[in-house]
């Protein structure tokens, strides 16, 4: 059985034509005065789904959030929850809880009561909040700091907080506004995993809010990308990165070539594109391009091969210079400049300490790939 990347588990409701969503947005636009935010929006998010909204800014994604934690409402179309419309409900009265960009901690509280707040002000008995509140310290390795009050935190300390106190209520359905922004690298990466792990073992709906590609691919089940208030792509992030639908999600995530090229023959799924140059470029899957159309060939770096000479029997191999370099310790990636003067990016993981086919700066090379390397555009 073949897949598009690795499968990290089997929960797949949107598979299932009898699955119910638990969150639909329904034909919703967005006006602020003539600015179009959200633009007839449909999408649907099933329970226990941990699903990321990811765009640039203005995109529309974190003013769907708003709407769902019900701080604004739609100007036309529905947002329903569990089957219930949710207009006219205000927030305290929604199912979910929301972890803003912001802050907003009580200064006057230590950590630990920052965390409990909420729980005290459901009437959760003294036992139970001290035990999630211990839970959550240690989710967001903050143990040490249960006493301490938030203007003797650093930042990203405050915003794990933060997140701590969002996630201890175990709402249906949390959402998390740009939650990881202020943490470094390592320990973003960390939390990231952790609240995976969290979702899961809670059971509950996760909607973030990202603009960080590299965070929504880890963390989510599947990713809706936006652009400019419009839906461009809702799909899992293996099939987002390997079979992007259009030029902009395929450019908008990860690293990506764009080969330009018009449809020189098509048998079948098979397509033989020729570029401007007049190099050949074989597809094993030419999606819905026809001979005659002006398509894209995508390819990702790491999908290209650099090597001082032409491999044997490859189905798709150019000549050009090595433009640039970068090592990076697990990779090195490359810049090949064609013969049209397009410079290509291919990446290699430096799997060995030493390399049998050394490349440096302006040494002749080729690139090479395999027919089902790359994806067909055209549009």
């Amino acid at each position: 059985m073949k897949s598009l990347g690795s499968i990290r588990r089997s929960f797949a409701p949107w598979t299932d034509a009898t699955a119910k969503p638990y969150i639909v947005f329904e034909n919703v636009t967005k006006k602020f005065s003539d600015f179009v935010a959200v633009n007839n929006l449909s999408l649907s998010i099933y329970e226990r789904e941990f699903f990321a909204l990811l765009g640039g800014s203005g995109s529309g994604k974190s003013t769907l959030l708003r709407m769902l934690a019900g701080f604004d409402e739609p100007t036309s179309g529905r947002i329903l929850l569990d089957g219930q419309d949710l207009r006219g409900i205000p927030p305290y009265k929604r199912p979910l809880n929301m972890m803003f960009q912001s802050y907003a901690l009580f200064p006057h509280m230590t950590v630990a009561q920052n965390i409990g707040f909420g729980l005290k002000q459901e009437g959760v008995a003294k036992a139970e909040i001290e035990k999630r509140v211990a839970d959550m310290l240690k989710l967001v390795k903050l143990e040490q700091f249960a006493q301490r009050k938030p203007h003797q935190l650093s930042g990203g300390q405050r915003q794990r907080v933060a997140l701590a106190r969002s996630v201890a209520k175990r709402p249906k359905v949390l959402l998390l506004d740009e939650p990881l922004g202020a943490l470094d690298k390592k320990l973003r990466e960390e939390t990231q995993f952790e609240l995976m792990d969290l979702q899961q073992n809670l059971g509950l709906t996760f909607i973030v809010v990202t603009h960080d590609q590299e965070e929504a691919m880890t963390m989510a089940d599947r990713i809706a990308i936006l652009d400019k208030g419009q839906l461009m792509q809702v799909a899992t992030p293996a099939e987002v990165y390997e079979a992007p639908v259009s030029r902009f999600v395929a450019n908008f995530v990860g690293n990506v070539n764009m080969l330009e090229g018009k449809v020189a023959e098509r048998v079948e799924k098979t397509a033989r594109i020729t570029g401007a140059s007049g190099a050949q470029i074989n597809v094993e899957n030419a999606g819905e391009a026809k001979a005659g159309d002006e398509v894209t060939f995508a390819i990702r770096p790491e999908k290209i091969k650099v090597s001082s000479r032409r491999p044997e029997g490859a189905a798709n191999a150019m000549e050009g210079e090595i433009y640039d370099l970068a090592y990076l310790g697990d990779m090195t990636v490359y810049h090949v400049r064609l013969a049209d003067g397009q410079v290509v990016k291919a990446s290699a993981l430096n799997s060995a300490r030493v390399t049998e086919d050394p490349l440096t700066w302006n040494d002749k090379a080729w690139i090479s790939f395999a027919p089902d390397a790359g994806v067909v555009l055209t549009r």
